[in-house]
């Protein structure tokens, strides 16, 4: 079996036939004489850490040719050399611990690297507390690996980046609960004036954007999910009912004045304004209709096969990565609709669809259940055999949406994430989403090993939970055309898309550095749990006028390098 597979258009074609509206087109980009692009893999850095996170989240400095990658495990961040991107070497380590802040704190032993993000010579990590309810840290480094300062910011610091203009660095404060569920910190985002001299930063030049305006009189949207036990809920009107709700994922900086935050488990992203460090907006995503032409999917891992089907759920896109490109003047959003919820000891809202329904049952009256019932060809003829292990048993769903006002039965299902990509406006409209693509080129591609995990290789084990699960999105510009490289977490590989046109985005490449018939932990294998992706444009590329895309994967502890030729 060959490590390097690769779907192109043409396949898609094959696999999908007529695209349904606001779903991919299937074109090749080469009959239309587009010119298209074709990834392939040049070089790969091991951690040789197997399942530990070793290889999270990239970042490429142009002048130094460096990639800076952050292990977890280690709680580092690895600086790789990759002047010669076919045999990318380690150089040295970021560590934090031991470095004191501007306030007077020092970063502690067993804290973790989780962000990195590089402009103009600078390097900033974002580095959680030994507590993750306790406040974190950015510390600054410079390319050669000297630390310049460190600020404090939120709890569970898990993004940053910088603005265009490189003057403000933003940190996602995610904010998450302990495990008992009895502390939970605000999420925000820390909004930091780096101006290019971090050695010169105070404390004072944090701010920190936060939600408590949603604790008082403005109103949250409907479709934002505030949810979870009475610590964290409790009524509208309760002090941090929202502030500590909502838990900031990723960050993009349209500008040097706006950026868009992903609420991940709030399904929801909110608009920042830099100047003042507020939040403008909050605004959900909604949820996708899997009984929609197109928006097909495969439910269980008990069913004994490929059934990409229509069925009766509702998908919540919960994006994770995401991206954003200006077309015809305005910002558009692109997200990787990866799906999470919240599963602790001292709250879930996860359950197995079989599970939910013994204590509390369907709605025997709910129209789009009892329409499926009555009229479907995949052999379900009641409500209980919906909840039959080859129909949606295994479905993982959540306990938190779908149940009536009464309590007393669910009228719909929720599952977590879109299983594919999606592009919006600014101010939430989708205009394109990527449907049932990543399953069905998957199991085209891998047949043997469709929706297989990342550690191990298995036939369809994540049917029943988020299927390929894509993880990070990057846009990257080549000969005058838009380009999105879509991460899959769980099979692995890139999705290539031309996103060109938002309103008509066709794919592209499917490719995966994965070889199925070697042990996952072995350097054989391959990539295992794509993660983060960053684009290396033409003329910052080592290889002069080839642009790159970098790709951590955690499970696997790898870093690949691709060069992305025109087709």
């Amino acid at each position: 079996m060959r490590k390097t597979m690769a779907v192109t258009a043409a396949l898609a074609v094959a696999l999908t036939g007529a695209a349904a509206p606001g779903h991919a087109e299937d074109r090749n980009p080469a009959d239309e004489g587009t010119g298209g692009v074709e990834l392939s893999a040049v070089g790969t850095y091991h951690a040789d850490s197997f399942d530990s996170a070793a290889a999270e989240i990239v970042a490429h400095d142009p002048r130094t040719q460096r990639l800076f990658v952050v292990n977890a495990e280690a709680a580092t961040v690895e600086v790789l050399d990759i002047s010669d991107p076919s045999a990318p070497a380690k150089l040295f380590d970021l560590r934090a611990p031991g470095i004191e802040a501007a306030d007077g704190s020092v970063v502690e032993e067993g804290a973790v690297a989780n962000s990195v993000a590089v402009h103009g010579g600078v390097v900033a990590v974002a580095v959680e507390a030994a507590d993750s309810t306790d406040d974190g840290w950015v510390v600054f480094f410079d390319t050669g690996g000297r630390a310049l300062n460190a600020v404090r910011v939120g709890a569970l610091p898990d993004m940053a980046t910088f603005t265009p203009d490189g003057r403000l660095l933003l940190v996602a404060n995610e904010g998450e609960p302990d495990d008992e569920h009895t502390v939970d910190p605000e999420g925000s985002v820390s909004v930091v004036r780096v101006n290019r001299r971090p050695a010169a930063l105070t404390q004072d030049d944090v701010r920190t954007a936060d939600f408590r305006a949603w604790d008082g009189d403005r109103e949250l949207r409907p479709g934002v999910r505030v949810f979870g036990p009475d610590l964290s809920t409790g009524e509208p009107g309760t002090p941090g009912r929202v502030a500590r709700n909502l838990e900031p994922e990723y960050i993009v900086a349209d500008t040097a004045y706006s950026a868009h935050v992903v609420l991940q488990e709030a399904n929801a992203f909110a608009v920042l304004d830099l100047r003042t460090a507020e939040f403008t907006d909050i605004v959900p995503f909604g949820a996708k209709d899997h009984l929609e032409p197109g928006n097909e999917l495969d439910v269980s891992d008990r069913d004994g096969g490929i059934r990409v089907e229509n069925w009766p759920v509702y998908g919540m896109y919960q994006p994770d990565g995401f991206d954003s490109y200006r077309w015809r003047g305005r910002t558009l959003l692109v997200t990787a609709n990866e799906g999470d919820t919240r599963d602790r000891s001292g709250y879930s809202e996860e359950s197995r669809l079989a599970d939910l329904v013994e204590e509390t049952p369907l709605c025997e009256d709910s129209p789009r259940l009892r329409d499926f019932v009555a009229d479907n060809d995949l052999g379900v003829t009641s409500l209980e055999g919906l909840a039959d292990d080859a129909a949606l048993g295994r479905l993982t769903v959540t306990s938190a949406d779908g149940l009536r006002a009464d309590g007393t039965c669910y009228e719909d299902v929720y599952a977590f994430g879109g299983r594919s990509f999606s592009i919006w406006t600014a101010d939430g409209e989708q205009l394109f989403d990527s449907g049932s693509d990543f399953e069905r080129i998957t199991a085209e591609a891998e047949p043997d090993f469709f929706n297989s995990n990342h550690t191990e290789n298995s036939f369809e084990t994540r049917s029943d939970d988020k299927g390929p699960e894509p993880e990070g999105v990057v846009l990257g510009g080549v000969s005058g055309r838009t380009y999105a490289f879509v991460g899959l977490e769980r099979v692995g590989g890139v999705m290539v898309y031309d996103v060109t046109d938002p309103h008509a985005p066709f794919h592209v490449q499917y490719l995966n550095n994965r070889d199925f018939s070697a042990e996952p932990g072995t350097r054989e294998a391959g990539d295992l749990g794509a993660e983060g992706l960053t684009f290396i444009e033409a003329g910052d590329s080592p290889v002069p006028g080839v642009p790159l895309l970098a790709v951590a994967n955690e499970v696997s502890g790898s870093t690949t390098l691709y060069r992305i030729d025109r087709a």
